[in-house]
C-alpha cells in the first residue's frame, strides 16, 4: 500500500508534538518529515532564565534527540512558498517536498506596529539569539557602567526599559531587577543604578488573568522594585531614549515584547484565509478554511486560545489522531478548547499560577511552575533525558569571564 506522505513545517511545541504522536502511532501507511529552519527546538518558556544566567540546554533541545529512534525524517530548511493547489512546498534550499497532507506549525513573529526606532534600537524577545544578543548586551553595559566616570552615562546604561506586560515581560522584568544589580556587582558598577521600568499599554498587567490576580502579581513585581508603568504607549526610541507621550526616560536598552504576529508565510500562502493578527481561519478539525488536507496548528491558527505553548501542544496531537483516523477511514474528532494554566514566575522562588480558577502564590507557586515545565520536557524526551534538561534550569551559565567565577574565585 502507497504510503501518505505527512509534512511538518515548523519544529515548535504544534509541529513536534503532532510529529511525536505520528510516530508513535506506528502506521506504516504515513511517512513523516519535519521541516524546521532550526536544528534545535526552542523552549520559549525559559528564555528569561537564559537572560538571566541560566544553562541554555533548558531553552535549546535537539531535534535530532527529541526524534532520536523514531520513524520522523528531521530536514532542516527554511521553507518560503507553500502551493496548495500542487501540493508542494518549497525551500530556500531549493528543495521541493511532496505531501498528501500538511500540517503548517511555524508560529509567530515580533510586530513593531510602525513604532519610529523599535527595529532598528529594540531587542527582541522570542528567540534563543535574541535572549543571547540580550544577555551580552547586559554585560557590556555593565562593564561601561563600571569604567564610566559621568554619572548620567552610568544611569543611562544602567536603566532597562520592558515594553509589554504580559507572561513574557512580567517574567523578564522580575528576574532582571534582581540578576541586574548582581551583575552589577560582578562588573563593579553600582548596583543602585540598576532601573527596571516595565511600561504596559493596557490598564494592567496581565489582562487575560483575572483582576484580582493581576494586581497580586504587579504587587510582587513592584516589590522587587520594578516600576511599573500601565496604560502607556511607547511612541519611539532612539540609541539611548524612550519616548512616551508624557514622558522620556534615559535607556540604552529596552526589550520589545509586546508585539506578536502570525509567521508571515501564512499570509503569503495563496489558497489560506488570513484573519485577526495574521491569523488562518480553521474548521473544527484545525483545517485551514477551504482545504482539507492542510492543518494549522499553535499560533498560526484562529482560536480561541492560540499563543499559548499548551494550545500548540494539544492541537499538534489532535491533528496527528485527525490524520491516522482519516487514512483510516475513521470519523474524525473536533477540537474542543481548554483553557490553559497560566504559570507566571516573579523573580526568584516566586509564581503565581492559575489553574481553572484555582489560585497558587509564593514558592508552592514556583515549584508548579517547575512541574509544568518538567511536563513540557516529558512530552519531547525519554525520561533520563528530560530530567537532565529540566535539572539545567537551575545551572549558572554566564558567558563573561568575571560572572563564570564560582564563590571561592574559581573559574
Amino acid at each position: 500500500m502507497k504510503q501518505k506522505q505527512v509534512l511538518i513545517v515548523g519544529g515548535g511545541f504544534g509541529g513536534v508534538a503532532c510529529a511525536l504522536a505520528l510516530a508513535k502511532s506506528k502506521d506504516e501507511r504515513l511517512k513523516v518529515r519535519l521541516v524546521s529552519d532550526k536544528a534545535h527546538f526552542e523552549y520559549h518558556g525559559a528564555l528569561y532564565r537564559l537572560v538571566t544566567g541560566n544553562d541554555p540546554m533548558e531553552v535549546c533541545i535537539p531535534l535530532s534527540l527529541i526524534f532520536k529512534d523514531k520513524v520522523v525524517e528531521v530536514v532542516e530548511d527554511r521553507v518560503d512558498l507553500v502551493d496548495v493547489k500542487k501540493k508542494v512546498v518549497k525551500g530556500e534550499s531549493g528543495s521541493v517536498y511532496g505531501y498528501d497532507f500538511l500540517v503548517l506549525a511555524v508560529g509567530g513573529e515580533t510586530e513593531y506596529y510602525g513604532i519610529p526606532g523599535l527595529e532598528k534600537w529594540a531587542f527582541g524577545f522570542k528567540t534563543i539569539n535574541e535572549a543571547l544578543a540580550l544577555k551580552e548586551h547586559l554585560h557590556e553595559t555593565m562593564r561601561m557602567c563600571a569604567a564610566e566616570k559621568d554619572v548620567e552615562e552610568k544611569k543611562c546604561g544602567a536603566h532597562v526599559v520592558v515594553v509589554g506586560g504580559g507572561a513574557s515581560g512580567t517574567e523578564l522584568a522580575a528576574e532582571l531587577v534582581v540578576y541586574g544589580k548582581e551583575l552589577a556587582k560582578k562588573h563593579g558598577a553600582d548596583p543602585s543604578l540598576v532601573v527596571v521600568n516595565l511600561v504596559q499599554s493596557p490598564r494592567r498587567l496581565l489582562p487575560e488573568l483575572p483582576e484580582k490576580m493581576s494586581q497580586r502579581i504587579e504587587a510582587r513585581v513592584r516589590s522587587l522594585g520594578v516600576n511599573v508603568w500601565v496604560n502607556r504607549r511607547v511612541m519611539k526610541k532612539d540609541v539611548e531614549s524612550v519616548y512616551m507621550p508624557d514622558v522620556k526616560m534615559k535607556s540604552k536598552t529596552l526589550v520589545w515584547t509586546a508585539g506578536v504576529i502570525a509567521n508571515r508565510l501564512y499570509k503569503m500562502t495563496r489558497g489560506l484565509v488570513v484573519g485577526k493578527k495574521g491569523r488562518v481561519e480553521v474548521d473544527g478539525y484545525l483545517r485551514a478554511r477551504g482545504n482539507v488536507d492542510v492543518y494549522v496548528v499553535g499560533d498560526g491558527a484562529n482560536t480561541g486560545e492560540s499563543g499559548m505553548a499548551q494550545t500548540a501542544l494539544a492541537q499538534g496531537r489532535l491533528v496527528a489522531r485527525n490524520i491516522e483516523k482519516k487514512v483510516r477511514g475513521w470519523r474524525m474528532e473536533k477540537l474542543v478548547e481548554m483553557k490553559p494554566v497560566y504559570a507566571i514566575p516573579c523573580g526568584p522562588g516566586w509564581a503565581a499560577v492559575w489553574i481553572n480558577g484555582w489560585q497558587v502564590y509564593g514558592r508552592m507557586g514556583w515549584w508548579l511552575r517547575r512541574w509544568l515545565d518538567w511536563r513540557v520536557f516529558r512530552i519531547l524526551l525519554p525520561w533520563r533525558e528530560a530530567m537532565a534538561v529540566w535539572r539545567s534550569g537551575g545551572v549558572l551559565s554566564e558567558q563573561c569571564s568575571v560572572c563564570r567565577r564560582g564563590k571561592d574565585g574559581d573559574v
